[in-house]
């Protein structure tokens, strides 16, 4: 059992007149070396994405949330009910196990449990010295790291890396909007994720914050994005970029407007087809989930989507054009899976036409948009999805955020999540992630 520094001093909240003291007195020279933790294992100014984290601790030293506390020293003068949403974000989003918030005046310690926090210690800061074993029993790290086997067999993944196409030949359906917030949803639900973006539009891989579109200067991903895979160059784990849009971790191998020159030049390598579902097996053991992009083409590059993927999402916004798409998008299918025969491998499998940027006026809910969901499986015996994704303002507005950088202003795209976590848009997303995952045949 860890022991209290040696020559150590009752802690005295009037010393600390600031955030820095209450820092330095309280966190580092007390708590810290009190509950077990040494200097490397912990961290100051830890940034994950978004977010900056005063203090993270880790019993495991392996970057296990499940045995992850953070620690957010605040003013003395301030209110901690004032901080307690940001001390929750930080926990559900990061699924960070553990949070201690005080202002030297006053420690409390939370539990999260899902999505939800839970107080369930808190003391004044003058005497904590005679409350340590109660706070060590919670959060000491022999305690937590004596518990981590328990905690790692509950986390372990337990399922195969699933690989999802989204495609329509029809554009302007939905199809970024699909994947980057459902890659966002499996993520928050902590899986692994990896998205791939197939389309020269590159719409994917500006939605995760990898791409300035106004900037040429700062285009750091022409000498290394999905074409350098596809040519067998590099390995997937040589390109991807951590993405930008969420707090929650998700990889993207980026494409770029080159790739619409590059088609030519693939479609004379005969490995080109297959080439991604090789690269794939590299890196089956690092994700739960991977998410295709594909361009709205029967191109080369849907082709190796749909080759690829052992699912199939098929968004429309099932509108006249749309709809008459459906019948191409079959044939491509029956074309794809001829290919697959060859290879020995099953036919991919279609989840269903999912209902997007669908209007939520309640007269058009009820009535035409019934009859539009009736002619996809009558006329193009497809299944439709429960799921319905609806044009929001919520919705639309994720891509549309930006950042002041100085004198200028750059894109700074949101997951629906990280820009409204409570919205009607977030809760469907939640739903189409737990029906994926259920007509995948996974518990979840």
């Amino acid at each position: 059992m860890s022991q209290l520094p040696k020559k150590s001093i009752p802690f005295n909240p009037k010393f600390c007149h600031n955030e820095r003291e209450v820092e330095s007195k309280l966190i580092v020279s007390y708590l810290l070396p009190a509950l077990g933790y040494s200097i490397n294992a912990w961290q100051q100014e830890v940034k994950f994405n978004r977010f900056r984290l005063d203090f993270l601790a880790d019993a495991s030293q392996n970057s296990d949330s499940t045995t992850s506390i953070v620690f957010e020293a605040k003013h003395p003068d301030r209110n901690l009910n004032d901080h307690l949403e940001q001390l929750s974000n930080y926990m559900v989003d990061l699924h960070i196990s553990y949070g201690m918030l005080t202002n030297g005046k006053e420690i409390r310690i939370y539990q999260r449990t899902e999505n939800t926090i839970t107080l369930i210690f808190n003391c004044f800061g003058r005497g904590v010295e005679n409350k340590i074993d109660e706070i060590r029993a919670l959060i000491g790290k022999q305690v937590l790291f004596a518990n981590q086997p328990e905690r790692l067999t509950n986390n372990t993944k337990d399922v195969n890396m699933k690989v999802i196409a989204v495609y329509h030949n029809k554009g302007g359906v939905g199809k970024t909007t699909t994947v980057v917030n459902l890659a966002a949803t499996f993520s928050k639900a902590g899986k692994k994720v990896l998205v791939i973006d197939l389309d020269s539009q590159a719409n994917t891989t500006f939605a995760t914050g990898l791409l300035n579109f106004g900037d040429e200067e700062k285009d750091d991903l022409k000498d290394n994005y999905v074409y350098h895979v596809l040519c067998d160059e590099v390995s997937i784990s040589e390109v991807l970029k951590p993405s930008r849009f969420s707090s929650h971790e998700i990889d993207v191998v980026p494409s770029h407007i080159n790739l619409m020159t590059k088609e030519t030049d693939l479609n004379q390598l005969d490995f080109t087809k297959r080439i991604l579902l090789e690269k794939l097996e590299e890196v089956e053991d690092k994700y739960d989930i991977v998410l295709i992009d594909t361009p709205p083409s029967l191109n080369l590059y849907a082709r190796i989507g749909l080759i690829t993927a052992d699912y199939l999402i098929i968004p429309s916004d099932l509108k006249a054009f749309a709809n008459e798409g459906l019948t191409n998008v079959k044939d491509f299918i029956r074309q794809i899976n001829r290919f697959r025969k060859q290879d020995n491998r099953k036919p991919i499998m279609v989840l269903g036409v999912l209902p997007t940027k669908i209007s939520t006026n309640a007269r058009f809910i009820q009535g035409t948009l019934q009859k539009r969901l009736a002619l996809i499986q009558e006329r193009y015996q497809l299944k439709v999805m429960d799921s319905i994704i609806f044009e929001r303002e919520d919705l639309a507005k994720c891509t549309e955020q930006t950042l002041q950088v100085g004198d200028t202003e750059e894109a700074a795209p949101r997951s629906i999540f990280d820009f409204n976590s409570n919205s009607k848009s977030a809760d469907e997303f939640q739903q189409l992630a737990k029906e994926v995952w259920r007509k995948m045949g996974i518990a979840q």
